[in-house]
């Protein structure tokens, strides 16, 4: 079963970590480079692309961790699990919290009837921020990941 897990972990979480980091250095240099108008249109056209894939991808992430730190019986790797659990939990927490909640903003708008006030509240700036933390936690969660399976399978061989 643990094989099983460490297998699905790996597979989720890499897949998140690869998705994040390919917004952070294709899809944000572009939207961040669009006018309003166009950025309301590609920002909602790419926040459903992602959904529920990457939930679900996270999700998977932080229950196999969550598991694995209660079935690995050597305490170096359940302790790399822990932490791995903690980083992807935190990068749910701020999808949840800041990202989704202007995904689901930006759907709303037309782009072709933007708020007068919209360069106001453009939430360029602060969604980028919280882009580039979550992404950095989910890296720093797969690298955590992969030292715990390096330590699980040292562990094995004695």
């Amino acid at each position: 079963m643990v094989a099983a897990v460490v297998s699905v972990v790996l597979l989720t979480n890499g897949l998140a970590a690869g998705v994040l980091t390919g917004t952070l250095l294709g899809g944000w240099p572009l939207l961040s480079s669009l006018p309003p108008d166009r950025y309301v249109q590609a920002h909602a056209f790419f926040s459903t692309r992602y959904d529920p894939f990457m939930p679900i991808c996270l999700a998977a992430t932080a229950i196999g961790d969550l598991v694995l730190l209660v079935a690995v019986p050597a305490a170096g790797p359940r302790g790399l699990y822990a932490a791995g659990a903690v980083l992807t939990l935190a990068s749910i927490t701020i999808s949840l919290v800041v990202n989704a909640p202007v995904n689901r903003w930006m759907r709303t708008l037309d782009p072709d009837n933007l708020p007068a006030d919209f360069a106001q509240w453009d939430p360029r700036p602060r969604w980028a921020a919280w882009n580039r933390a979550r992404t950095t936690l989910t890296v720093l969660a797969l690298f955590v990941n992969c030292a715990a399976i390096a330590l699980l399978m040292e562990a094995g061989r004695s």
